[in-house]
């Protein structure tokens, strides 16, 4: 023990008096501390990365979970424009037959019209084209041109376009009564009264 305590002592007295010395001292020790701060940072730097490579590691499988829903998601989308585009060719199927039903009737109505009157029909059209225009169905007879459209639910702005289609026939058939007829199964009644307004023959089915 006393060996040990005047060992200190001799240090201490050496520290104190030998600058040289004081300074070997304060390096070692200083050194110490700073490979103390280098380990304590490896082995920060070590749970970082251990820590990185887990964030990493979920980020992958939080992409791959991603892509397969996207892949489920185009799938679907896919799917249902399918349905759309089939639904698409079944309503204009529908509607090519609605229009194609109505004219059949409207004919036969103005053929009836024309033989109670002792009018003869010359000829009749179906989409007709009048310049650039087309007309749903187009009867000629004698004295009279009948210029229908036909419209599952037609709108005002129909009104005005069977009109415009009407002054392109009054200019064909000069000397020929012009009848615009509008004709379909859901005519509303601000439209069938807009239509009449404009001198336009309605007949709903």
């Amino acid at each position: 023990m006393s060996s040990n305590a005047d060992l200190r002592r001799r240090i201490l007295k050496l520290i104190e008096e030998d600058e040289e010395f004081r300074l070997a001292v304060a390096g070692a020790v200083g050194l110490r501390e700073l490979l103390e701060e280098l380990r304590w940072l490896k082995r920060k730097s070590l749970e970082h990365d251990k820590r990185f490579e887990a964030i990493e590691k979920k980020l992958l499988e939080h992409d791959r979970r991603f892509e397969a829903i996207l892949e489920e998601v185009k799938k679907i989308w896919e799917t249902l424009s399918e349905h759309n585009r089939r639904i698409a060719r079944v309503e204009d199927g529908i509607g090519a037959l609605a229009e194609s039903m109505y004219s059949k009737f409207l004919l036969d109505a103005v053929l009836y019209e024309l033989m109670a009157r002792g009018e003869r029909l010359e000829y009749w059209e179906r989409n007709a084209r009048m310049d650039d225009e087309d007309v749903d169905l187009l009867i000629v007879a004698e004295k009279s041109v009948y210029v229908v459209e036909v419209k599952v639910k037609p709108k005002h702005s129909d009104v005005g376009a069977l009109l415009a289609k009407a002054e392109l026939v009054e200019r064909k058939y000069p000397g020929k009564r012009v009848v615009p007829v509008l004709t379909g199964a859901r005519i509303g009644r601000e439209v069938a009264e807009h239509a009449a307004a404009k001198g336009v023959r309605v007949i709903a089915w």
